[in-house]
């Protein structure tokens, strides 16, 4: 083992942790790129070496990363006098370090593998509608990690400990009551929707609709949006997802030819995480001060681009002639287009399809289960009627399939559990961020229906992007609103847009 005295050498302490992070992060990147390439251009038959691949990349950086003259480095930069951006960087190295030092390397390889298998048996298993293909990967993941969360803290809820590997700087109780709040705001809300008189137009975009022209609609809108294409792509995967770094930050979308509007929203939400990865400060790039402040901040993102612009009125007034151009048929208004994008559906059993309000009741659903799962208090095997009876009481339907139902997200396969509630945390400040940016910025209704983004870019560079880790999750909203991190202007804001669309009492 190095001495104490090895790390005093170092001229530089806190050069030599920044240089040695940007080797960790650079074998990571290219463990990000063949992930990407094994969901978009990989030949089906590539995953048993693609699983070694992904095995030994993950194990290289786990080996980097925990390396004794790691914790050398962080402890001789505890001793030096560093300004505030370089404390944040080593507050987001310790971090890191600690939970990969708990971990054996074995069980990381473990991890890699399983998961890089299951996401081919879940392919598989959901094209077949056959969760019992699924199950055994499934449930190996789930050992896996409950092992992992055991190393890490074994005095900690093992799911609490997993939730803080997509939002470590947001407490899980903070989380829950985020939820809790979505849930006594939104089932009495849909209930009123359901019972509303009003009609609401919502066959806007029915038809057949070309996947190769809906691929022309969703460059085109990417383009409109501010997409740099010269660090950037558009692709095809059975889950849409974005993967990459501010040099390089690809989206994939996917189409149903009976369904345009799906492939439209989340194109733009892929792009709202696209956005953001791009706008990370490029100097510095491998550093904690160049990767994005964890999940609740990168779906804040994707969720104000889906949700305030793409689902907001100025946004179709904007969209809706180069929408006809590609599909001419279409006999749709402005306004009956905008009233089909932000109906709130009474059947629809899919999360990436569902309008604003249900999404949220669909992410409670998988967050249950998986505390379950986690916590061994649901067995692999029951997943599927638990599923489907959590959707029928919180969603009033029943999925017909388990391709529709428990098999419909990609997450289990990567054994990405205590990610989900990350996707109602970043809706909820998404709303937040919002609210402060149509403040600050000058008619950005208007600007949104002329097409015109600058500022609305200029802003989230400014308050959000350009600070990487520097600061917390509560901080950075902090920072970026001037208020605490709340749900309140979520609450506000569906209660005044789904008011004003279905004409309840409750929110006039």
């Amino acid at each position: 083992m190095a001495t104490d005295a090895a790390a005093a050498e170092t001229a530089d302490p806190y050069e030599e942790l920044t240089e040695r992070l940007k080797r960790i992060n650079a074998v990571q990147s290219a463990g990000g790129v063949l992930g990407w390439d094994q969901q978009v251009m990989m030949p089906e038959g590539g995953t048993p070496a693609r699983s070694k691949q992904l095995s030994v990349l993950s194990s290289v950086s786990h080996d980097m990363l925990t390396d004794d003259r790691t914790e050398e480095l962080l402890d001789a930069c505890e001793d030096l006098d560093l300004d505030d951006e370089q404390q944040a960087v080593l507050r987001e190295a310790r971090r890191e370090y600690e939970r990969a030092a708990a971990v054996p390397r074995d069980l990381v390889e473990q991890i890699s593998e399983a998961s890089t298998e299951a996401l081919g048996a879940w392919e598989q298993a959901k094209a077949d509608d056959d969760f019992e293909q699924f199950a055994p990967h499934l449930e190996r993941l789930v050992e896996l990690k409950r092992e992992y969360a055991e190393h890490i803290d074994p005095d900690r809820d093992p799911y609490a400990v997993l939730f803080d590997d997509y939002e470590p700087c947001l407490p899980l109780s903070q989380a829950e009551e985020i939820l809790e709040t979505l849930k006594e705001t939104l089932v009495p809300m849909i209930d009123e929707i359901r019972e509303s008189d009003v009609d609401v137009t919502t066959d806007a975009f029915e038809g057949h609709f070309d996947a190769d022209e809906q691929e022309a609609l969703s460059r085109d809108v990417l383009s409109t949006l501010g997409y740099d294409w010269e660090h950037g792509r558009l692709d095809t995967s059975s889950h849409p997802f974005t993967s990459g770094n501010q040099f390089d930050s690809r989206v994939t979308t996917r189409f149903d030819e009976s369904d345009p509007l799906g492939a439209l929203m989340a194109t733009v939400h892929e792009f709202g995480h696209a956005f953001y990865s791009l706008g990370l400060p490029k100097e510095e790039f491998g550093t904690p001060l160049g990767e994005s402040r964890d999940l609740s901040v990168h779906e804040s993102q994707s969720r104000l681009w889906e949700n305030h612009v793409g689902r907001s009125k100025p946004f179709w007034d904007l969209i809706m002639p180069t929408f006809l151009e590609h599909f001419p048929e279409t006999d749709a208004t402005v306004e009956e287009a905008y009233e089909s994008a932000n109906q709130v559906y009474e059947d629809n059993p899919i999360r990436i399809e569902a309008d604003e309000l249900t999404y949220h009741l669909h992410i409670v659903v998988r967050f249950e289960i998986e505390r379950e799962l986690i916590s061994g208090d649901l067995d692999v095997e029951d997943v599927p009627e638990t599923w489907n009876d959590k959707y029928e009481e919180y969603l009033g339907i029943r999925p017909d399939t388990d391709a529709e139902g428990c098999l419909q997200d990609i997450h289990w396969s990567h054994g990405n559990f205590g990610y989900f509630p990350t996707y109602s945390l970043g809706s909820v400040m998404a709303a937040q961020l919002y609210d402060a940016a149509d403040d600050d910025i000058d008619d950005l209704t208007g600007k949104i229906r002329d097409g015109e983004f600058d500022d609305l870019h200029a802003w989230l560079r400014e308050n959000v992007h350009r600070h990487g880790s520097r600061y917390e999750t509560n901080e950075l909203v902090r920072q970026a609103t001037g208020e605490d991190f709340t749900a309140d202007y979520f609450v506000d804001y569906v209660a005044e847009k789904y008011g004003d669309l279905y004409d309840l009492e409750s929110s006039v």
